[in-house]
């Protein structure tokens, strides 16, 4: 049976522009601001230099990102790019939306909130890019389709935002008659021995919230290990390009330094394969620790458990947002598998 999708939840990020008047309280006080600090810096003394300059308003067909020469202190001291950006980000959003009126309630959530909003399965979800907000989205909206939208395809990867602002109300039919192609992505779970849970699209960091070395016990495949690092990744394969991949690189420059031969490739992981991997980060040998477990693969059936042996700060969150954590501290267990969810991302026929 066909759900019939009455709410449309346009999920958004705020835009550089947004976050500078939150913090500066008026476009005019942010702009005042950067252009001095930068002078300050640079002095008054101008470069030809090309700036980005985002066509708008245009009743041709979307152009490719202008750029337009200018006389700005190095590294530029123009706003204009935040305002160009900003007015295309809303505009592209404001198409989208009366796209959906009429035959969807709006509901516009902010990046933010989405721990706070509750979803069900009469909701359309819209993402409007970028690719990190497909990433927070995912681990909210349970088995619900995603329709990601890339706002500016000349500034954003869209690795995960396969629409844009010329094909989305094709995807919109597609979920609307139940007939839409979609990508399985795998996703990883933690869950605390007390019954919290968290889902990571891209990567779990498991360590602790300062810059002192993390303790915990480590329990991999039937060995366990006292460790001293600076914290532990989980990757997806989603996340294998992102924070797995500068450990991997990391890793590899040392080797070269040493050796003059360096790692094998790092391993490719599909996006939708069921596995993860983990790595910790900087182990630090002692009387006390070991660092015989660095690296392994987790596939489905098995776990990594970590025991938490810091008094404080201890910490447990995904995908780089620190505000949305787990407290990790003495007496806390955490296993780590792949999780039986898996985000549905849809793309285009």
């Amino acid at each position: 049976m066909q759900i019939k999708r009455e709410n449309a939840i346009v999920i958004r990020a705020k835009t550089r522009l947004e976050q500078l008047k939150d913090r500066f309280n008026t476009k005019s006080q942010a702009a005042f601001y950067i252009s001095m600090q930068k002078k300050a810096f640079f002095g008054e003394s101008a470069v030809e230099k090309e700036v980005p300059n985002l066509s708008l308003n245009s009743n041709k067909p979307k152009e490719k990102l202008k750029f337009a020469k200018k006389k700005t202190a190095a590294n530029s001291t123009d706003f204009s790019v935040y305002d160009t950006e900003h007015e295309e980000y809303t505009r592209v959003l404001e198409k989208i939306k009366k796209e959906l009126v009429g035959d969807y309630r709006i509901k516009e959530v902010y990046q933010e909130n989405l721990p706070y909003n509750l979803f069900s399965d009469k909701d359309l979800v819209v993402v409007v890019g970028q690719d990190g907000l497909v990433a927070n989205t995912a681990k909210y909206v349970g088995d619900l389709p995603i329709l990601a939208i890339n706002p500016l395809p000349e500034i954003f990867d869209g690795v995960l935002l396969p629409f844009n602002e010329h094909n989305f109300k094709e995807g919109i039919a597609q979920i609307a008659l139940g007939n839409f192609q979609q990508e399985l992505i795998t996703m990883a779970e933690v869950r605390l021995n007390d019954g919290q849970r968290l889902l990571a699209f891209n990567d779990f960091f498991i360590g602790i919230s300062s810059h002192a070395s993390a303790r915990y016990r480590l329990i991999y495949e039937n060995k366990q290990e006292n460790q001293s690092s600076s914290g532990i990744i989980v990757s997806t394969g989603a996340g294998a390009t992102g924070w797995f991949s500068s450990l991997w690189n990391m890793a590899n420059g040392i080797s070269r330094f040493v050796d003059g031969k360096g790692l094998q490739k790092k391993p490719v992981v599909d996006r939708t394969a069921q596995r993860l991997y983990f790595v910790v980060r900087e182990p630090f040998l002692s009387k006390y620790s070991q660092a015989g477990i660095v690296m392994g693969e987790i596939l489905p059936g098995k776990e990594l458990i970590i025991e938490s042996l810091m008094p404080e700060n201890g910490v447990i969150f995904s995908d780089g947002i620190q505000s949305d954590f787990l407290r990790f501290t003495s007496g806390s267990i955490a296993t780590i598998r792949v999780a039986g969810e898996r985000a549905q991302l849809v793309k285009p026929f």
